[in-house]
């Protein structure tokens, strides 16, 4: 069985990829400093979730595992945890 993860945005303004069973800590966690944020302002979540992608691939890449539907993570419904 594949793991599942989801992209939230938490209650401190970053971004991280977790278990969608609510498991564990975060895998990743991206923090955008304010300059960053007022720099691109609505676009931090699209820009988070590119850079997990590549991720994600780099990781399915060096382990030799094939990473069957990355893009769908861009189809992840953010959340705020609170």
């Amino acid at each position: 069985m594949a793991a599942v993860f989801e992209i939230v945005e938490l209650s401190d303004g970053d971004v991280a990829l977790k278990r969608s069973d609510g498991e564990g800590e975060p895998l990743v966690r991206i923090s955008f400093s304010g300059d960053a944020k007022a720099s691109f302002p609505q676009q931090h979540l699209d820009i988070a979730r590119a850079m997990i992608e590549a991720g994600v691939r780099k990781v399915g890449e060096l382990s030799g595992v094939q990473v069957e539907d990355v893009s769908a993570i861009a189809d992840i419904e953010e959340r705020i945890i609170h």
